[in-house]
């Protein structure tokens, strides 16, 4: 089955049997149910919904799908066309919309598509709201509207550069400092939107720009998610251009990756914590990231006499977090930047514009900048569970066994997210998947041998506790 329900959206590879995947009839099943969940929030009044899209091949046919189903429900439209989820987030609250839908399924590979759903403030929706449309979704209690009550559409493509706008003018983007360093940049846009913004902004602070896949004609020419694996090209590129770096998204533009001007990867876990390092020294504050985000964030934090905090993972914790703790910078470790100052969402533009800003008042190439980070080093696995297995005991087992025994090495257990046991030196995050029967085993520690052997030995223990 490849349709996944969940409270953040509904996400599905095109084509197959309704229910199944992300069908025609599954695509408006679900624009019904969110319409119908604002509808019912806002009684009496006419609403209005942006909405945009990735440049998926898939695109065209959700996009007019979900427009017209709104439509149907007496719901106008601002359609913003090709654009970024952060663009969306952005346009919402300026067009003082009820609400937003972005069409992308993020990194995942050109066969998926994915409604993404926003509230009046453009940010993502809550669990309980999220459920609500899940419900609404699953009795199908739609009303649409008489001929006369029909909504209208408006076209407006001019968001990516109003989202530019918005961060060029942010107090700590320097463009005047940027366009003296005369700075060489690749960017990868996996021919997505990120292939029109990234080059723009760049453009726009007298950066030359080497582009590489930015025809956003929806082939994507690697898998999508920017990890090393899949850079190969961008790397080679660097260095034969003598680039002073390189820059990655992924088709929707809320994930940020560096190429260090080596060649070699900056690290998504560290793209936060050079632009946290750079906004924190501005700007003193707190910072938030998730679980399974590397401590090196909680060290740049600190060396500026400020307070990390952990969430669970999923970019709706993160925010809920930073609010309570009012956070000046946070994100996920997968390279997605949240910069309250323009919204509560990850954007990569306005990651670009700070790195960029930070770069420019450093006398550090980016791979000096990289080594000047605390080290540390990620094993990422998974133990595939039968479906008669209950994750959740094993999961409670283990958390028991570490709070009962005496571990000299043990600083703190965390159950908010599954299990998080941090040591002195590194770390474990254990946690189920919510629509595979698998658990996520992730540590960090000061070497790569290190956090292999500590994932090894968890792994292990987990397989005991199992029974497999």
């Amino acid at each position: 089955m490849t349709l996944i329900k969940s409270i953040s959206g509904i996400r599905g590879t095109i084509g197959g049997n309704v229910g199944d995947n992300l069908t025609p009839v599954d695509a408006v099943k679900f624009a019904s149910a969110y319409g119908t969940f604002l509808k019912n929030a806002n009684p009496n009044k006419r609403l209005k919904v942006c909405i945009g899209r990735d440049a998926r091949i898939s695109g065209p046919m959700i996009h007019n799908l979900v427009v017209n189903t709104l439509v149907g429900l007496g719901i106008d439209i601002i359609d913003l066309g090709l654009s970024t989820t952060p663009t969306v987030e952005v346009a919402v609250p300026l067009e003082q919309a009820d609400g937003g839908i972005i069409l992308t399924a993020s990194h995942n590979p050109k066969q998926w598509n994915a409604l993404k759903l926003l509230n009046a403030k453009g940010e993502f929706l809550s669990g309980a709201d999220g459920a609500q449309i899940l419900e609404i979704a699953e009795s199908e209690a739609f009303d649409f509207v008489d001929i006369d009550s029909l909504g209208e559409i408006t076209e407006n493509d001019a968001y990516m550069d109003i989202h530019i706008d918005e961060v060029l003018n942010l107090p700590l983007v320097d463009v005047e400092a940027v366009a003296q360093k005369k700075f060489k940049v690749v960017v990868d846009g996996v021919n997505s939107s990120g292939g029109i913004i990234i080059p723009k902004v760049l453009e726009q602070m007298s950066v030359e720009v080497v582009k590489l896949y930015c025809e956003p004609n929806g082939h994507f020419p690697h898998n999508p998610e920017p990890l090393k694996e899949h850079l190969t090209d961008i790397c080679e590129l660097v260095v034969a251009e003598k680039a002073d770096f390189g820059i990655v998204v992924d088709p929707d533009v809320d994930r940020l990756a560096f190429i260090s001007n080596d060649g070699e990867m900056f690290g998504e876990e560290y793209t936060l914590v050079a632009i946290a390092d750079y906004v924190l020294s501005k700007t003193p504050g707190n910072t938030v990231s998730n679980m399974s985000s590397s401590r090196a964030l909680r060290d740049i934090t600190e060396k500026h006499n400020g307070s990390y905090q952990a969430s669970a993972v999923g970019e709706v914790n993160v925010v809920e977090l930073m609010k309570k703790t009012n956070a000046i910078i946070g994100g996920e470790g997968n390279g997605g930047i949240i910069y309250p100052e323009i919204h509560y969402g990850r954007d990569a533009v306005v990651g670009v514009a700070l790195f960029l800003t930070y770069l420019a008042n450093q006398e550090k190439t980016v791979a000096e900048l990289r080594a000047s980070y605390p080290q540390y080093y990620m094993s990422k696995n998974k133990i595939e569970l039968t479906p008669q297995i209950d994750v959740d005991n094993v999961l409670k087992t283990m958390t028991e066994k570490y709070s009962s025994e005496s571990h000299s090495e043990l600083v703190e257990l965390s159950t908010i997210d599954g299990v998080k046991i941090d040591f002195a030196s590194e770390w474990v995050h254990l946690r189920k998947s919510n629509t595979e029967p698998i658990i996520r085993i992730y540590t960090e520690a000061p070497t790569q041998t290190a956090a292999d052997t500590l994932a090894e030995r968890f792994v292990s223990e987990l397989k005991v506790i199992a029974g497999i």
